[in-house]
């Protein structure tokens, strides 16, 4: 199955490097996360061409490939790549996405993943300055299937709505109704739940309520308020 970098794949290429950032590194990561559980391979398609080493700073570059999350600033984390296979493939798991919702863009990575394989990403960002970077990376690559916006996510953003699906990449003590209310019929949110133990699930909202499934434990900074 192959699913196309909805990209300029000539600029991810070029972008690829030598040495740690090679595409033969990306695949070696690939390969790792096909052992370690059972993903979509459409998104490990996906994450084969998507340029990691680009959304982190320059010094953590050779680090990039590695199944590890990193700091990007402002108390914020890139997820490990394990992490972002295992929830865009809960999200894609069930009837065909149109519109997607990303609470907490961060430095872009899951955005760029989610905007291979969704037709319409929509992302918020608290933290103005990791929006600006985000923004940046994803123009010099020529994603433009992502509208970006600057402000609290905790309730969504429901003048976009509704979505097919909503990922969020920080962990809440509780999701506010808003977010199911901002779900269309059939939609799915994948979300990391709890302060001091997280758990990732999954919650489809059906013709009888919203369905909740536990998808395993999680460990995310946690979703703050506000704007930054």
């Amino acid at each position: 199955m192959n699913t196309p970098f909805r990209g300029d794949i000539g600029a991810a290429q070029r972008a690829a490097g030598i040495g740690m950032t090679s595409q033969r590194t990306r695949d070696r990561l690939i390969e790792t996360l096909a052992e370690l559980a059972p993903l979509d391979p459409r998104v490990l398609d996906v994450m084969r061409h998507v340029p990691r080493h680009l959304f982190v700073d320059e010094a953590l570059s050779s680090r990039a490939y590695d199944n590890v999350s990193l700091p990007i600033g402002h108390g914020q984390t890139i997820s490990q790549p394990l992490t972002v296979a295992q929830m865009t493939s809960a999200l894609l798991e069930g009837p065909p996405m149109r519109r997607v919702l990303e609470i907490g863009t961060g430095c872009g990575y899951q955005t760029a993943v989610l905007a291979a394989l969704i037709p319409e990403v929509v992302s918020i960002e608290r933290i103005g300055a990791l929006a600006a970077h985000a923004r940046r990376v994803l123009r010099d690559l020529r994603i433009r299937n992502v509208a970006l916006v600057v402000g609290d996510g905790s309730r969504g953003l429901a003048d976009k709505g509704p979505y097919d699906g909503i990922l969020m990449t920080a962990a809440a003590a509780s999701l506010s109704p808003a977010l199911f209310e901002q779900l269309a019929d059939g939609g799915r949110l994948i979300a990391p739940v709890g302060s001091k133990e997280q758990a990732l699930r999954r919650f489809t909202r059906t013709a009888t309520g919203v369905h909740e499934e536990l998808l395993g434990a999680a460990h995310f900074v946690p979703l703050r308020h506000g704007r930054s």
